[in-house]
């Protein structure tokens, strides 16, 4: 069973003020540099969907990420849903799950990614919960492929969680990195 992951970093940071992908953090890491390190060291196969601007400002710069991991989605503007939309229609065939995690989340343990990875199935929906909260990545059997390849708007796959509700399973994490993302400034703090 593969189980690979989009890093969805395509996103235009209105709140934070600037570009919070390149925004440092503690470690003296990016906040780009630091969800990608996460990704590198604990799943096998993963892209990041990114917009050309976010290239040209150097958000990838000194990540490690080859070309061929780089799927640019030029309707990022349209909202979160055409950047899902635009990483599974690139996903490789041979994957069966695929863990959705968002760039501006870089507190979430590689602990959480590794049990969920194991609870993968292609015909289920795994959602981390941390003190009764739904959080991200949230990891998608193969069965939801399709569907995912057609996200609009800023919702990205909340609408097909709601229609595939009997396929959802929730599980319990001990990391409160998967409710915290970055937003504003103030953010970069939350550990």
């Amino acid at each position: 069973m593969t189980t690979g992951a989009i890093l969805l970093a395509a996103g235009f940071s209105r709140r934070f003020g600037s570009i919070k992908l390149n925004a440092v953090l503690s470690d003296g890491c990016t906040v780009f540099q630091h969800t990608s390190r996460l990704l590198s060291a604990t799943v096998n196969e993963w892209v990041v969907v990114t917009r050309p601007a976010l290239l040209d400002a150097g958000v990838l710069q000194r990540s490690g990420i080859s070309q061929s991991q780089v799927v640019l989605c030029h309707d990022a503007d349209m909202g979160m849903g055409h950047s899902l939309a635009c990483g599974i229609r690139a996903l490789p065939d041979h994957w069966d799950a695929c863990l959705v995690c968002l760039a501006d989340m870089p507190f979430i343990k590689s602990a959480t990614l590794q049990q969920l990875q194991a609870m993968a199935t292609p015909h289920r929906i795994i959602i981390p919960v941390f003190n009764q909260h739904r959080g991200h990545p949230i990891c998608f059997g193969r069965d939801f492929f399709a569907e995912l390849a057609h996200s609009q708007g800023d919702t990205g796959g909340r609408e097909l969680i709601k229609r595939h509700a009997d396929k959802v399973e929730l599980v319990a994490v001990n990391d409160a990195g998967i409710l915290q993302d970055i937003d504003t400034p103030e953010d970069l703090t939350a550990c």
